[in-house]
Order: structure tokens, then sequence, then C-alpha cells
């Protein structure tokens, strides 16, 4: 066997897509059709009640059925959900793996021997020529014209500080981000505030993300009064991750044409929305590859134009981001090679191989995934507001984050906002329910969610009308201070949908809602959370 991994059996189906969008462009007569029977899951037969609620979610949402082929992928390589009676609704948390990625690169892993790329023998040629594969699948997956190139991290995160810690901030310059962004955006700006750089921040909306015409604004009354003197950089986040707000990634070009370096947080995006450098030539872009196909962890990367990267003034260096040391001495001579300038030691080879597999399985299903995840969206949001407390009446929930504007109707469209719901459940009298006791609820009956403020403080504030109380808080604040302060727990419940996401995961979200609405089983969930609690006292 040959030192190329072997190609995924089913990529192939990326053909369908024309097949499919052949199919909308007829009478649809398809539509009033369940999917073939292999498209199912394995309880989906033996659930009379899903499949009634099924029959009636396709005749209001049609154009899912031409998904099917992401129904027969959740029963080919995510069939472990259904054995293990899990619902997994937290795929901005983190992406499932799908069994046949893991597959097919044990195998490669079985077959092959990989040694350091740091050095010429056979294995460490091999490693070599797999990190070259890896990257030139990165750039083909985010169609990146000639010009960028791909660093190696362990994640988002370590790309934005990548980008943080080696961009030339200095007095006169600025770092202009907005409000709802991811905690490694925002802390970017300890390097831009110890150089002396001011940052600005761009508020959200009261549903997250940013308004264009008040951004565009604020970039230019903020634009740099000197490209090569005062070097700025605008951070945007193409994705929120708790708000659901997709923002407009013309900003990136309004931004350039100020004078501005560019920085797209595309962690939450890319999972399930096609990112295009050609069309958005922004300068760096942050990317986790668990959060797009479930493994590997701990690899990311920082794509990015390599004039950008010649900008950069990296702190240190370190193995294998230089050619000579002068040591004892001051002198040191950086590799030749610019991407291995920012890979700090030894890269993650033994999952490169991964990597490639990973983009070429997401490229044959990501086409579906905005029509899909939007039904099921549009369907979890409507289902959700109906839902009323018996007795009273009142609802059971509140919806937070951005609703997408209308149900996508054909393969290939792209939403204007992402799958991921942020809401809270309310007492009968309109209180929030203790995030707490949500999390105890949900974990007993294998529903697997998020609870919190996502790591992001400015689209969670947005979401939950704490502007005020944000601007405060003091220094050395604690969380179950600032809870204190506003007078009950901070944070959402988030549900988010993804590459094995389907209409039973949906299904059994609504039945825990609906048992939150029914006063026995909420009682029943309610005690059972506070005996823990007192158990835990105890």
């Amino acid at each position: 066997m040959d030192g190329t991994p072997r190609l995924h059996p089913s990529f192939g189906v990326v053909s369908l897509l024309a097949a499919c969008t052949a199919v909308d462009r007829d009478e649809k007569s398809s539509f009033v059709d369940p999917p073939p029977l292999y498209a199912y899951s394995a309880q989906d037969s033996l659930e009379e009640e899903v499949s009634t609620a099924y029959k009636l979610f396709l005749k209001t949402y049609p154009e899912y059925s031409l998904t099917w082929i992401v129904d027969a992928l959740r029963r080919s390589d995510f069939a472990r959900l259904d054995r293990a009676g899990e619902t997994y609704v937290d795929y901005m948390g983190g992406s499932l793996y799908p069994e046949s990625l893991i597959h097919v690169h044990t195998e490669f892993l079985h077959h092959n021997i990989l040694g350091n790329t740091h050095s010429v023998s056979n294995a460490s040629r091999l490693s070599s020529t797999c990190a070259h594969d890896a990257r030139q699948a990165v750039l083909s997956f985010f169609r990146a014209p000639p010009g960028y190139t791909v660093i190696f991290t362990a994640n988002a995160s370590a790309a934005l500080k990548l980008v943080g810690e080696s961009f030339p901030f200095q007095e006169g310059s600025a770092y202009v981000l907005g409000a709802d962004s991811h905690n490694s955006v925002h802390g970017i700006r300890q390097f831009a505030r110890n150089r002396g750089s001011k940052v600005v921040y761009i508020e959200s909306t009261p549903q997250g993300g940013l308004e264009p015409t008040n951004a565009k604004n604020i970039l230019y009354s903020n634009k740099p009064k000197s490209t090569h003197r005062m070097p700025s950089l605008f951070a945007l986040t193409g994705q929120s991750n708790i708000s659901n707000s997709k923002n407009p990634l013309s900003l990136i070009k309004y931004a350039s044409s100020l004078g501005y370096n560019t920085l797209l947080d595309a962690a939450a995006l890319a999972p399930t929305s096609i990112v295009s450098l050609s069309e958005t030539p922004v300068d760096a872009m942050a990317i986790s590859f668990y959060k797009m196909f479930g493994f590997p962890t701990g690899v990311g990367a920082l794509v990015a134009k390599e004039s950008f990267l010649e900008q950069l003034n990296r702190p240190w260096f370190a193995g294998g981001t230089v050619d000579v040391v002068q040591a004892p001495g001051t002198l040191y001579t950086m590799t030749s090679q610019l991407h291995e300038q920012f890979e700090d030691g030894t890269i993650n080879y033994l999952n490169l191989p991964a990597i490639t597999e990973g983009l070429r399985f997401l490229s044959a299903y990501l086409p579906f995934l905005p029509l899909r995840l939007s039904a099921l969206t549009h369907h979890f949001i409507t289902s959700l507001c109906e839902l009323r407390h018996d007795g009273t009446g009142a609802p059971v929930a509140r919806v937070l984050s951005r609703r997408p504007e209308r149900p996508l109707k054909t393969v290939g469209e792209q939403s204007d906002c992402g799958s991921t719901i942020s809401f809270v459940f309310l007492s009968p009298n309109g209180d929030m329910l203790p995030l707490t006791f949500i999390d105890h609820a949900a974990t007993s009956h294998n529903i697997s969610l998020r609870t919190g403020c996502m790591c992001n403080p400015g689209g969670a504030a947005a979401l939950l009308d704490l502007r005020d109380d944000m601007s405060r808080l003091y220094s050395g604040v604690t969380m179950r201070e600032f809870e204190q302060q506003v007078g009950h727990e901070l944070g959402v419940i988030r549900v988010s949908f993804g590459l094995a996401s389907n209409f039973q995961d949906v299904w059994r979200i609504l039945q825990f809602a609906s048992m939150i609405a029914n006063k026995e089983t909420f009682r029943v969930m309610w005690d059972a959370w506070v005996g823990e609690k007192i158990g835990q006292a105890f």
C-alpha cells in the first residue's frame, strides 16, 4: 500500500447534488412522498408517534425530503446515537465524527509509518507529504486564490492568538471588533492595549450580531491614518455561537478599502456554510476542524495571505520556526517557509491525514446542510414558541437568538443565519427556570445540550438585556458576584443542529419541553433536581 490516504467510500454522493437540484426544478412531485426506507434510522419505524409527527412535518417542509442522503448518513455513520438513545444537539460546541472517517484514518495509520516532519527519513517524508496534502485540501475547500497559505494550530483560539500576539499594534492604530464575539476574539484586545493601540467595539443588536450601517460608520471614523505607520485590525465574527447571527462578509471588503487588515473568526460559520476566500479575500481566517467534522480534536488552522503574514512580528521563536540560532548570543534566522515560521514545535502530523479526508467527506454533504437545518430550525422554533403551561396557558419558553427570515427551499441556498437556538425555559409565572435544573433534567433524559454564556459575554449580554449591568462590572468580579448583581443565573439554553441532526432529534427536544409544560412531569424532574442538590450539600 502506498502512503496516500484512501478516499472516503461515500465521497461519490456529491454527484447527487446535481440530481437533487434537477428534482427541485421539477414539479416537486416527490415532496409528498417520504424518503427511501433505507434513509431512516433504525428506530424510526418503531416509534409510531414520531412517524406521525414526521409526516406532518414534511407537509409543512416538503423540501426537507431532498436531504434524504443525510438521513442515510445518519444511519451509516452515526447509528451510535440511536443505539445509545442519546439526543445530541451541541454541534456548535463540537460536531460528531462520522464512523467511516475514523475507519479510514485508523486503516491508514495501521498500514503506514509516520515520523516527525523535522527530518528527512522515509517516515518523516510521508508525514510531510500528508501535511502538504492537508494544506492543499484546506485551501481547496475554502476556494482560496493563489497567495494564501495554511498554518496548523491547536484550534481556532490558537489561530486567533497567533494574529493577536504578532500584529504590529502601536500608538495611533486601532483594533475594531464586534461585542458579539467569542472570548478568543476579545482576548486580542490585550495585545492591542499593551502596545498603545485603541480598542473600539461595535455594539450588537438586541438579537446579537452587527448592524451593517453602524459597523461601517465605526470603521470609517476609526480608519487608519497611515496603513504602514499605524496598522489597524478589524476582526469579524462570521457567525455568532450564541445569537445565531451571521454578520455580512461584505464588511471585510469595506474595512480593507479603508486600510484595515482583516481577520475572520469562521469557527462557527464554516461547519454548515460555504466560505469562499475568492469572494471574501480576508487577510486571515481562523477555523477548528472538530467543529466541522468532529475529528480530530486538537487541530485548527489559520488560513492567511502570505503578504499579511509578512507584516507580522512573532514575539518569540521555537523549534521548527528557525533556521539558525546563535547560542549563547542574540541572533537568529527564521526558516524560509512562511507557514513554518508560525508553527511552533512539531505539528500534529499523525492526525493531518484525517483533515484531508474530513474535508472531502464534508464537501459531499455540505451543499445539503443549509436546506436541511433550515427546516429543522424553523420547525423547532415554531413548535417551541407554541407550547403553553398546563392551567395558566403561559409560554413555556422564550427564544432569544436571531431567527431565520424564511425557510430555504432549494439545495445549495445559504441561510441568513445559523441553526443555533438560544432560549430560556419559563415557569408558569414567567420567571426563568434555573439553568442548573435544565442541565440536570436534560442529562437525565439523555439530551446533550449546553447552558451558559458560551464564552461570548457580549452576545449573551445582548440577548439577556444585560448591557447596562455589564458596564457596571468592576475589576476582579466573579461570575457568582455578577449573578448576585442581576438576581439570577447568567446564561441561556443553547440547542444547535449540525451534520448528523434529523427530525427525531428535534422531536425529542420538543417532547422534553412538553414535559416542562406538564405539571406532573415537571414536578418529578424538579424534585429529582432538588433531591440531588440536597444530597450534594450533605
